[in-house]
């Protein structure tokens, strides 16, 4: 049984949960720093990233989080969840956790009133695969060791470096969750190259 859990600051946290579950899949809300100790894998839900970078100063999350992506468990952030994880944000003096080499621009695709939705071709995981874009932002650049895993109209909307995921978009407000269990399997895979190792 592995572990993984839904950091339950803000953003949809049960739609996560659903989408996560598999019969070797425990999830967990995670509402305490000590928490992160018991799991092998972390979403970031969305929300307002601002809103949940105070939120994870106000509860002792912050430096527990950059410990738990040092450790390299791996990581998925979706909309807000993936500005969080942006080394560089544009128009932006300092990162939140500044886990993955990548830079990002905050509500790139205009306010909630220009929400839309789209059908994505996405590496790894599915041709056609529904992503509902909420005042999203865009993936403006990654470093070298980042994959491209999806684009829309040309910007980056979903890319990978090792352990960690990010999306522009919300996977968990859709009935697909092949997204979801693509990392799951980034977990298991994870947890087998931890065994191998020790």
């Amino acid at each position: 049984m592995i572990n993984i859990g839904v950091l339950a600051l803000q953003g949809a946290v049960r739609e996560h949960v659903r989408a996560l579950e598999a019969p070797d899949v425990n999830v967990v809300v995670v509402k305490k720093a000590l928490q992160l100790e018991e799991i092998d894998g972390l979403v970031f839900p969305g929300g307002e990233s601002t809103t949940m970078r105070r939120l994870i100063n106000l509860y002792g999350f912050y430096e527990p989080l950059k410990q738990f992506a040092r450790e390299g468990k791996p990581v998925f952030g979706t909309c807000a969840g993936a500005i969080l994880m942006a080394k560089e944000i544009a128009g932006q003096p300092e990162p939140h956790l500044s886990v993955m080499d990548m830079t990002v621009e905050r509500n790139a695709f205009g306010r909630q009133r220009e929400s839309f939705e789209a059908y994505l071709p996405m590496k790894h995981v599915g041709e056609d695969i529904e992503a509902v874009f909420i005042r999203a932002p865009i993936i403006q650049s990654v470093g070298p060791e980042v994959e491209v895993l999806a684009e829309y109209d040309g910007q980056i909307v979903a890319a990978q470096e090792g352990p960690f995921v990010a999306c522009s978009f919300h996977p968990e407000l859709t009935e697909d969750d092949r997204f979801h269990q693509y990392f799951v399997q980034v977990v298991r895979d994870s947890i087998k190259v931890g065994v191998t190792a020790e």
